[in-house]
């Protein structure tokens, strides 16, 4: 079996766009807070949730970058034809 190496590059740029979504899930709890004026707290106490809805933003992240990808290969082997 092959060994696979994932580089520093690679982890790097996952973990910024995982903050990324992390990011913007935060400013949508943040959103939610000052349109139904709920107490600032729930920052804190949502965090879970926020957490959880990163990573499907970064679940559905990765699946647009593979549908990409897939596109990208069968573009790409057309031209060569």
């Amino acid at each position: 079996m092959k060994d696979t190496v994932i580089t520093v590059a690679v982890k790097r740029r996952e973990l910024w766009i995982w903050l990324t979504c992390f990011i913007v899930s935060n400013l949508v709890n943040i959103t939610t807070i000052i349109c139904y004026t709920t107490p600032w707290y729930e920052i804190f106490t949502q965090l879970g949730y926020v957490t959880v809805m990163s990573v499907l933003l970064y679940a559905l992240t990765v699946v647009a970058r593979l549908v990409w990808y897939v596109v990208r290969r069968l573009t790409s082997s057309e031209d060569k034809r």
